[in-house]
């Protein structure tokens, strides 16, 4: 297998890079062009922690999935919200060991079977996140459907 040489990455790589700012906290960048502050220090808690960030791009990965594939299905959602709650190890590396996750999902005419199955996709098939996390972590769901919210004025 060939070495990864972060100075020439292939075509297909995604890249990243973090430069310490001060105590605990890092500005990161990668290969979109945006820069996030990381914070490692949780009692000074000035921007989100890795392992946080883990958690919300797991969160992001497969809401993306949820769109792509209630969108084939032609359901008529209007919001989707996936939240997630993780547990980690006693002793360090603390790695994710438990993750319960919560897929809401609301619309008017939604099909129950179509968005359960848009979820148990993003989870088998999808999401690259869920894969990688799932070599450390137990990951259970529930997905439940609403009605539409009405605008607020």
């Amino acid at each position: 297998m060939p070495t990864l040489d972060p100075s020439a990455p292939p075509p297909a790589a995604v890249t990243a890079a973090a430069v310490w700012l001060d105590g605990e906290r890092f500005v990161t960048t990668g290969s979109s062009g945006h820069a996030v502050v990381l914070d490692s220090d949780r009692a000074l808690n000035s921007a989100p922690g890795p392992v946080e960030m883990v958690l919300r791009s797991l969160c992001g990965c497969t809401a993306t999935d949820m769109v792509i594939v209630l969108r084939k299905k032609r359901q008529p959602f209007t919001r989707i919200e996936v939240s997630a709650v993780a547990e980690r190890a006693p002793e360090p590396p603390t790695v994710l060991t438990r993750i319960a996750m919560r897929y809401r999902v609301e619309g008017d005419g939604l099909d129950q079977q179509a968005v359960e199955r848009a979820a148990l996709l993003s989870h088998e098939k999808y999401c690259s996140v869920l894969a990688m996390l799932r070599s450390t972590a137990t990951v259970t769901y529930e997905v439940s459907l609403g009605r539409a919210q009405a605008a607020h004025s």
